[in-house]
C-alpha cells in the first residue's frame, strides 16, 4: 500500500520593511538583462510563420495580429510552468487558430495530456520563458527602461494573486478532506453508537504533530483513488464481513493502514482490538476518520515504521495489510509485513 498560514488577500501587512533602492535597482537590472538575453533569440509566432526578434515582440504580435493575449490566457487558467509549456506545445503541434483560445472552458483544458510536455520546436524561446515573469513584466517590455516603482507594484500584485490562489487551494483541500471522511464512513456503513472509550494514542497528539497534520493536505489524492476502486476496497470489506468468525474477539494488526479503512472493516467484523500503524502523515486524517465512525474504543493508531516502533501488545492474532504496490513489489511493503509476522504474530495466527 502506498505510504502516505493563513494568507490574506485584503492588502499588505502594516509593518512592511522598507526596501533599499539600491537593491531594487540591482534586481531590476538583472531582470532586464535576462529579458534582453532571452529576447536576442528569434521567435517563431505561434499562429503564423512569421519570425520575430524577441519573446516580447512575439506577444505583442499575437495580440495585435491574432487578437489573443497569451498573458491573459495564462492568468485566466492560472497556468503553472507545466501548464504553460503544454499550452505552447499544444498550439504549435495542433496549429490551432488563435480564436480557439478565447472561448476555452475553465476545465478541462485541451492541452492537459502529458504528451504536450514534449517540445515541438527545439530551443523554443517561448518554452524558456517563465510564465510568472511574463505576467509580472507585461507592458514593461515596450517601455524605454526599467521602472522600479512600477515593477515593485507588479510584483506585489502578483504575490497577492498567488496568496489568493493559495487560499483557494487550501479551501479545496479542506473540502477534499471532508469528502474523504464521508467516503470512508460510507464504505464502513452506518455504525451503531459505540460507548465512549479511551482514545489511546489519539489523545497523545502533540502540538508539533498538528503541523504534520496540515502538511499532509497534498496527499489525499492517492487515498481517494484507492478508496474509490470499488472492486478492490469492497472485496476486502466483503471478505471480513462475511467471515466474522475469523475476526471475532481477535487482536488485529494493520500494517501500513493509510486512511484506516481495513482497520475499520476489521473492527466492524468483530475484532476485539485493532492496532493500525502507518509511517506517513495520512494517519492523522485516519484518526479523524476513526472518530467519525465511532471506533476509537477499538482502534489504536500509531505513527511510525513497524520496524521502529513497539506495539502495546506482545502478540497479535491476525495481521492485515494492503501491501501491494506498483508492479506488485515495487514499494517493498511486503518486507514490513513479513517483519511484523516474524515478530508479532501469535502461534496459529493468520
Amino acid at each position: 500500500m502506498a505510504e502516505y498560514t493563513d494568507a490574506h488577500c485584503d492588502g499588505a501587512p502594516e509593518d512592511m520593511p522598507e526596501l533599499s533602492d539600491e537593491e531594487d535597482n540591482e534586481d531590476d537590472g538583472e531582470q532586464w538583462q535576462w529579458m534582453e538575453e532571452e529576447d536576442s533569440q528569434p521567435v517563431t509566432c505561434l499562429f503564423c510563420d512569421r519570425s520575430l526578434s524577441s519573446v516580447a515582440e512575439t506577444l505583442q504580435h499575437c495580440t495585435a495580429e491574432h487578437q489573443v493575449n497569451l498573458v491573459d490566457v495564462i492568468r485566466k487558467h492560472s497556468l503553472d510552468d507545466y501548464g504553460y509549456i503544454k499550452m505552447i506545445n499544444f498550439i504549435r503541434s495542433t496549429k490551432c487558430d488563435a480564436s480557439c483560445l478565447t472561448g476555452l472552458p475553465d476545465a478541462p483544458l485541451p492541452w492537459e495530456s502529458e504528451d504536450f510536455l514534449r517540445p515541438v520546436l527545439q530551443d523554443d524561446p517561448l518554452l524558456q520563458t517563465d510564465p510568472e515573469e511574463l505576467c509580472s513584466s507585461e507592458g514593461s517590455c515596450s517601455s524605454s527602461g526599467p521602472q522600479p516603482h512600477d515593477a515593485l507594484v507588479r510584483r506585489a500584485q502578483a504575490a497577492e494573486e498567488r496568496a489568493c490562489r493559495s487560499e483557494e487551494a487550501l479551501a479545496r483541500a479542506m473540502d477534499d478532506l471532508h469528502k474523504l471522511k464521508l467516503l470512508a464512513q460510507g464504505l464502513v456503513l452506518n455504525a451503531e453508537t459505540s460507548k465512549p472509550g479511551n482514545l489511546g494514542t489519539v489523545a497523545e497528539l502533540r502540538e508539533d504533530e498538528d503541523e504534520a497534520y496540515f502538511s499532509s493536505y497534498g496527499h489525499y489524492g492517492i487515498h481517494e483513488e484507492m478508496l474509490k476502486d470499488k472492486v478492490r476496497t469492497e472485496s476486502y470489506r466483503d471478505f471480513m464481513y462475511r467471515n466474522p468468525e475469523v475476526f471475532r474477539e481477535k487482536v488485529v494488526l494493520d500494517v501500513g493502514c493509510g486512511t484506516g479503512i481495513l482497520s475499520m472493516f476489521a473492527a466492524r467484523a468483530g475484532a476485539k482490538k485493532v492496532i493500525a500503524v502507518d509511517q506517513s502523515e495520512i494517519i492523522y486524517q485516519a484518526m479523524d476518520i476513526v472518530r467519525s465512525n465511532q471506533l476509537e474504543d477499538k482502534i489504536t493508531l500509531i505513527k511510525g515504521r513497524i520496524e521502529d516502533i513497539k506495539l502495546p501488545v506482545e502478540k497479535v492474532d491476525i495481521i492485515i495489510s494492503e501491501w501491494m504496490g506498483y508492479f506488485l513489489l515495487f514499494e517493498s511493503m511486503l518486507d514490513s509485513v513479513l517483519y511484523a509476522r516474524d515478530l508479532y504474530l501469535a502461534d496459529g495466527g493468520s
